[in-house]
């Protein structure tokens, strides 16, 4: 059974998808998310954060649209490039910062680092090292709730690389025999690693993989935060329905290298520099909120303290002191 052609159309761009007071909301998430990442990449630089770190500057409209279609019980999971989702999900940025830095402040007390974190409270299943691992485990979050019939709903993100991995394949094909509810979400930043989507992946609409098996799907300006919650809203509503699982394929873009050791020579400064001028999900926010009558000294009132909570994050990811060497024995074992 193939998708109906209505099914895989672009979303409208309706700008009372949000109110004015959700757009300014929406706002204030992705520059938390932009700020904290700024502020991640630069104790990178100084030591203070060791191992990987993949940074989500760039790409602060997909997860924030996305957080704006669901409530509470509903479970977000993803993959290494996590810490947007972390805060989206309303994680406190300290506890983030804290764990990057590998303090027992941090939200796996240090030991897990910035692949690793979790908050069964704020419903997020973590961010995942293995490339589309992250899928299978989302599918059975979606079989944990169709199994207890209630109406909440799995968001399972995964970029362009991770998805044309087997496993991602025949998580579609569980979920959509099953009816699950999972939203599907390919984060299309265009580059795996330092491959372009162009030369890894035969389908050239990446929304249109669920086609073999009747998922419908939608393919999403993911640098506009409007456009995002429009499109989670229907995904979600549909699931929520009962009628199965739906794939948005969110078109974003990452402005730094892959991960703090990836220099990025596969692509022109020049690229880079168009995409911020042109697709900034943070500018076009702004332009919207002008025009509803927010002012810009309301907008540097909310940058500036943005940049207090931050500085206060970091402040705290140093003075967070490093776990006892016995925690290396704790968290290791679940009684049943």
């Amino acid at each position: 059974m193939a998708a109906s052609p209505e099914r895989s159309r672009k979303p409208r761009k309706n700008a009372e998808s949000m109110d004015r007071d959700e757009l300014l909301a929406a706002y204030g998430n992705m520059l938390l998310i932009r700020r904290f990442e700024e502020k991640a990449g630069q104790l990178y630089g100084m030591g203070l954060i060791a191992g990987f770190c993949h940074l989500y500057i760039g790409q602060e409209a997909v997860v924030v649209g996305m957080q704006h279609c669901i409530g509470e019980g509903d479970e977000v999971i993803t993959s290494y490039r996590d810490h947007g989702h972390m805060l989206a999900c309303g994680m406190d940025p300290k506890g983030v910062m804290a764990e990057l830095t590998g303090r027992i402040g941090g939200y796996s007390k240090g030991k897990g680092g910035s692949m690793h974190m979790f908050s069964k409270e704020k419903g997020f299943f973590g961010g995942h090292g293995i490339v589309g691992a992250q899928v299978s485990l989302g599918t059975g979050l979606g079989f944990s709730n169709w199994y207890r019939e209630n109406d909440r709903v799995s968001l399972t993100y995964f970029g362009e690389g991770a998805a044309n991995q087997g496993q991602v394949y025949e998580s579609f094909n569980l979920a959509n025999l099953l009816k699950l509810p999972v939203v599907f979400v390919i984060e299309n930043n265009h580059y795996a690693m330092g491959t372009s989507v162009e030369r890894a992946s035969a389908s050239r609409d990446l929304s249109l993989n669920g086609v073999p098996w009747g998922m419908p799907s939608l393919s999403v300006d993911g640098m506009d935060v409007l456009a995002v919650k429009e499109a989670g809203a229907e995904a979600v509503a549909h699931c929520r329905a009962g009628k199965g699982p739906f794939l948005l394929e969110m078109k974003t873009y990452r402005y730094r290298g892959h991960s703090m050791s990836d220099p990025a020579k596969y692509r022109t400064r020049e690229e880079v520099q168009r995409m911020r001028a042109e697709h900034d999900c943070l500018d076009a926010a702004k332009a919207k909120l002008l025009t509803l009558g927010i002012t810009e000294a309301e907008l540097k009132k909310l940058d500036d303290d943005v940049k207090v909570r931050v500085q206060e994050a970091a402040d705290f990811s140093q003075t967070s002191p490093e776990p006892n060497p016995s925690e290396l024995y704790t968290d290791v074992l679940v009684e049943g």
